[in-house]
């Protein structure tokens, strides 16, 4: 078949007969292998050793919410890479921040990027905030495994609901199971200090600019005690990946806005080691 649609100039019947809406139910009909979930892997005995990415969090903020990264991805207690970005938007109104092995979760979203990609030039409309979430589990359920082995991925996926008017937050367990989190979320090595912090920061009127800042003050914290999470780098000029998504959509802080914030909250350590305190009552 290939030969004759090279010499006719014609595309293979796969790509003229109608099927769904879904990129990943089209490879799974024509080329399964493609797919991560699907590839057949050797048996291996023991832990692979793989660059991880560590800490993601997200907070909501009246009219829109925050994701962030801080830069580290670990291999065993090796530092693999200082400046890994692990935000990424997954199309204009969200975006997944990846935690797990590296590699493959950079694969999954641009899987995950291509997938919402292909549906909107088929329907000629967007999925729900709450659709796309629901491909991503499918899509995290595939990888369970790899994840057997030890490659989990486990992202946190947030977005702009324009139906709803507001943000929200889906966060996922390594079987793909989802659930959606109220006003603020943590995954990765690092997220229990992350969410802590939040904990005792969060208010459901936080500006925007405040929202920022606490994510900040969350990885920081998550640094201070977690090995595998990197705080802001002033040395080597990095700083967290800080994105912001509203109604006028995906918007990733430069690195100049991300430096001023994280120079902010240093500087308020050095008077407060452990960060701002919360009150009592």
């Amino acid at each position: 078949m290939e030969a004759n649609t090279r010499s006719t100039g014609r595309l293979p019947a796969a790509f003229l007969t109608p099927g769904s809406s879904s990129f990943m139910d089209f490879l799974s009909e024509h080329q399964p292998e493609l797919l991560p979930g699907k590839r057949s892997l050797p048996p291996v005995q023991g832990v692979i050793e793989a660059p991880h990415g560590t800490t993601i969090v997200a907070t909501t903020f009246p009219g829109g919410v925050v994701l962030a990264g801080d830069r580290r991805a670990t291999m065993g207690n090796v530092i693999a890479q200082r400046d890994i970005e692990k935000v990424f938007p997954a199309d204009e109104y969200s975006a997944v921040g990846i935690a797990g092995t590296a590699g493959l979760a950079v694969e999954m979203v641009k899987l995950f990027q291509l997938e919402l990609e292909h549906f909107e030039k088929v329907e000629g409309a967007q999925l729900s905030l709450e659709g796309k979430a629901n491909r991503l589990s499918t899509m995290i359920r595939s990888n369970l495994g790899m994840a057997m082995q030890g490659l989990a991925v486990v992202p946190l996926f947030a977005g702009y609901d324009v139906d709803r008017d507001k943000g929200r937050i889906f966060s996922y367990d390594v079987t793909g199971g989802r659930s959606e989190e109220q006003g603020f979320a943590a995954t990765g090595s690092g997220s229990v200090f992350a969410r802590g912090a939040m904990k005792k920061l969060f208010r459901d009127d936080l500006s925007e600019a405040e929202a920022t800042t606490l994510v900040v003050q969350a990885l920081y914290d998550a640094a201070d005690d977690d090995s595998a999470t990197g705080g802001p780098d002033v040395a080597r000029r990095i700083y967290p990946i800080v994105t912001v998504i509203t109604e006028d959509g995906f918007r990733r802080l430069t690195e100049e806005e991300a430096s001023d914030i994280a120079r902010s909250v240093l500087e308020r350590r050095l008077e407060q080691p452990d960060g701002p305190r919360a009150s009592l009552l």
